[in-house]
């Protein structure tokens, strides 16, 4: 299936459209999903085209026989990967005590099990690309993105011809010149904490570009492969493929260390402002406080800082 079909019609079962506030007519269901982010066209639902969220949501719709949003924690462009996605679905209370129908098993392992057996119908030859890890009724005030305290994702790069495995080449970049990792992370650390990231963003209207940056760092496996490790409260749209294109450029030795931190004093845009290849790109975790009262606390918080129309 190379495109996403109609949604199925609300059948009248008591459809609850996916949002931050819980309502005492729903069970929100957290559900954590792996990826590899080739076969799609990014999360987002696009007409004609075959999305994360698209195909995640046409299953959920095979099981339930109605249309309902998700919610994600962090929305990933076209190629990029996920282990540690997270999102949420309000149920009915009714849906969910029907999950388990003449199985001894919870509502929370059947739903993940159909929701498997779902999504190899949705995805055809592509089955196997989305993998649903857990479901789970999470703690009340979840909410999958708005309660998430932190995304952390990482980025493989292989800058030597001996380290170029055809195996991994759908996770790697392939990169021509040899990096070297003090000067990145001598660049990487001046950017860390509570900043202006428009010269790494793609800005979107009425939305901030204020991040913060919680850890920037390159390491060079004993492989020889570089992996970058780079965690923020949220990212805007584009931010970390900008920052690790502008940080290739340090390592290859085109700019000092210090031009990252002064493109973002600057607030710059321009030709030099390159996106890295996305395939290498995966989200690793999504970090959430522990306790219902930190949930919803954090989600109002974020909630107050940031449009809820906008890509957190």
């Amino acid at each position: 299936m190379s495109a996403e079909k109609a949604p199925v019609p609300d059948s009248g079962s008591g459809g609850l459209p996916a949002s931050g506030a819980e309502t005492p007519q729903a069970v929100r269901v957290r559900l954590d999903l792996a990826y590899d982010g080739g076969p799609f066209s990014g999360w987002a639902v696009q007409p004609g085209l075959r999305t994360v969220q698209g195909s995640l949501e046409e299953a959920l719709a095979l099981i339930l026989r109605r249309q309902l949003r998700v919610v994600v924690a962090g929305r990933t462009d076209a190629g990029v990967h996920a282990r540690g996605q997270v999102v949420h679905a309000d149920l009915t209370h009714q849906e969910w005590a029907n999950l388990p129908r003449r199985s001894d098993a919870g509502p929370e392992d059947v739903l993940a099990r159909r929701l498997r057996g779902a999504l190899s119908r949705v995805l055809g030859e592509a089955t196997g690309a989305i993998e649903v890890r857990r479901a789970v009724v999470p703690p009340t005030g979840f909410d999958a993105r708005f309660s998430a305290l932190w995304r952390r994702y990482s980025y493989r790069i292989a800058d030597r011809p001996e380290h170029w495995d055809p195996t991994l080449r759908g996770i790697t970049l392939w990169h021509k010149a040899a990096l070297d990792v003090g000067r990145m992370n001598g660049a990487a650390a001046q950017l860390l904490g509570l900043q202006d990231f428009l010269a790494f963003c793609k800005p979107r209207e009425g939305s901030t570009t204020v991040r913060e940056l919680q850890d920037f760092s390159f390491e060079r496996t004993p492989e020889g492969v570089v992996v970058v490790h780079i965690r923020a409260d949220a990212f805007c749209h584009n931010m970390v493929r900008a920052l690790v294109g502008s940080a290739l450029r340090v390592g290859e030795g085109l700019e000092r260390p210090e031009w990252l931190h002064e493109r973002m004093l600057a607030r710059v845009r321009d030709a030099k402002t390159k996106l890295a290849p996305a395939h290498p790109l995966v989200l690793e975790e999504v970090g959430y406080p522990e306790t219902a009262e930190a949930l919803a606390a954090r989600a109002e918080q974020t909630r107050a800082l940031r449009d809820p129309a906008q890509q957190a």
